[in-house]
């Protein structure tokens, strides 16, 4: 069955995805978020000592260091993945301007200006700038802002709206005074888009989601809810865009949900609610948004040298329930081939837990626990056993539901691998010739 539906995706994907990846704006995107690698994994490693405490023990020497230190052991992500959509747009601005040819730092200044002044904003209550979409919350805009600039940038160099300095002039100075005209043009819209959200949406420009998606959002305490905005969580993060977005209209709901059914179970009542805050991390992001433990798992058995590095750095992290390392070194995001088994299967695998809920085969959450790790976390939520099974079948499910799609990828990296390999020899064999050819003597 599966060599069936590996012979149908390599006939209908691989195509698409190779047409995809020639795509300018989508490849830029793609280059910049693997380029983001090092930093979210370094990053995401650093959070994990955050659940030593709880497995050992608060009293514990190595937990007393560990409590003692948090602020400095979270610097590496706080600087890297807490600024991870400023990087991404800075990116973003040279991968697409140095496809089109264009001047690296004019792009880069166009597309980091662009992006702060969609994002940045004082607090109102400490009058301090605050840095929250900084971070992956401003994801959305730290990829479409540089986008936009790089193109109005582009736009101005056809229409000449530019300064033309006399022959003679160092090139240093004539492309400062190049950016003149398309600076006016690149702030100016972007300044303006932003008055214009401020004004009539009443919102930052990353907010914009926010009031689209709340009715949609306020009717998800069922199972098909849920399995509607395990959907748009994923299909969010495949596009680069964190679900963390949905953050400000979701975590109000949950914990809402999570207070109600604490107070039922202390009652001795029958728990009321499927979507709570203990029903997030344990169940529906068991492993990470998308449940890509089954992709990290045969990453791990891989014969391509890349994937396997991958998979071997993502593990640990997956294990707390952080995928990041995966979703970005694969990567997932904006891989074509990948759309189907992230966005779908892991919308259906992280939903499972909410129907067996429904079924009554396993208790509702009552209790949001910190970060122990996978199954563990789970039995906290619910007080039940149950929850170790539900989350086999979701590991299980995850394995068999990746393996085809991966073999494809798989087969598609191996072949890079070969030509790469093959080039490098070529190159080798080529200086070799010509030294030979020189006759040297010494």
């Amino acid at each position: 069955m599966f060599k069936k539906i590996e012979a149908f995706l390599n006939k209908h994907l691989v195509p698409f995805a190779h047409k995809v990846d020639k795509q300018k704006h989508l490849s830029a995107v793609k280059k910049s978020m693997v380029a983001m690698t090092p930093l979210i994994m370094i990053g995401s490693l650093c959070l994990i000592p955050e659940a030593i405490p709880n497995l050992i023990g608060q009293n514990n020497p190595i937990s007393q260091f560990i409590i003692n230190n948090l602020d400095t052991i979270y610097l590496p992500f706080t600087y890297g993945m807490g600024m991870m959509s400023l990087y991404v747009a800075a990116a973003i601005a040279y991968n697409l301007g140095n496809s089109y040819n264009m001047n690296i730092p004019g792009c880069l200044s166009m597309g980091i200006i662009a992006f702060l002044l969609v994002t940045l904003y004082n607090d109102p209550e400490t009058g301090a700038l605050s840095t929250t979409y900084l971070s992956t919350k401003g994801l959305s805009m730290g990829i479409i802002a540089p986008m936009l600039a790089v193109e109005l940038y582009r736009w101005c160099l056809k229409k000449k709206f530019t300064i033309k300095m006399p022959e003679g002039v160092p090139d240093f100075v004539s492309s400062s005074f190049e950016m003149i005209p398309v600076s006016l043009i690149v702030i100016g819209s972007f300044l303006a888009f932003r008055l214009f959200t401020l004004n009539v949406l009443n919102c930052m420009p990353p907010e914009i989601l926010t009031p689209i998606l709340a009715p949609l959002i306020g009717s998800m305490d069922n199972p098909f809810g849920f399995l509607f905005l395990q959907f748009l969580s994923c299909l969010l993060f495949f596009f680069g865009i964190h679900p963390s977005v949905l953050s400000p209209i979701t975590s109000p709901i949950s914990n809402q949900f999570l207070a109600e059914n604490q107070a039922a179970h202390m009652m001795g009542q029958a728990l009321p609610h499927f979507y709570t805050g203990g029903m997030i991390s344990p169940f529906a992001n068991f492993t990470g948004t998308g449940v890509t433990v089954g992709l990290v798992i045969w990453c791990l058995r891989s014969r391509s040298k890349a994937q396997k590095s991958v998979g071997r750095v993502s593990l640990v992290p997956t294990l707390f329930g952080i995928n990041e390392p995966i979703l970005f070194g694969a990567p997932i995001v904006l891989n074509p081939i990948f759309f189907i088994p992230y966005v779908f299967g892991g919308a259906i695998l992280g939903s499972i837990p909410a129907f067996m809920m429904h079924y009554g085969l396993l208790n509702k959450s009552w209790f949001s626990p910190p970060y122990v790790g996978v199954f563990l976390e789970g039995f906290l939520a619910t007080g039940d056993w149950m929850a170790i099974v539900a989350n086999l079948i979701q590991l299980v499910g995850s394995i068999l539901i990746w393996y085809p799609f991966f073999k494809l990828f798989e087969k598609e990296e191996l072949k890079k691998e070969k030509e790469t390999k093959e080039s490098s020899s070529a190159i080798s064999a080529e200086d070799e010739a010509l030294l030979d050819d020189l006759d040297l003597d010494f």
